[in-house]
């Protein structure tokens, strides 16, 4: 099982950016996935989550102003994150979570700064 992220980069604040997370394997086989971060000097926490149920949770800091996805079709996981502001500068990491395992994508590095 292989996630391949995508779609970081540097932004200003107020900005956007669309992350992406290929899938090799059917998304549906997984019982959820999501997006975590991992901040300079901080531990990695959950930033968004999916059921295979389509039931979404966000984290506090990010309601209203990202957005989680799949296209099934497509074997695509996105996060699109609006009006970014300095302190959503993180590696962003991809995971699934099924009966098969858990697993994670190599980090893309999100920086918002002007």
């Amino acid at each position: 099982v292989q996630l391949q992220a995508s779609g970081g980069g540097l932004v200003q604040p107020g900005g956007s950016l669309r992350l992406s997370c290929a899938v090799t394997k059917s998304i549906d086989s997984y019982n959820f996935m999501g997006w975590y971060r991992q901040a300079p000097g901080k531990q990695r926490q959950p930033v968004a989550l999916i059921s295979n149920m389509n039931s979404i949770n966000y984290a506090d800091s990010v309601e209203g102003r990202f957005t989680i996805s799949r296209d099934n079709a497509k074997g695509t996981l996105y996060l699109q994150m609006d009006n970014l502001k300095p302190e959503d500068t993180a590696v962003y990491y991809c995971y699934a979570w099924g009966p098969s395992g858990a697993y994670w994508g190599q980090g893309t590095l999100v920086t918002v700064s002007s």
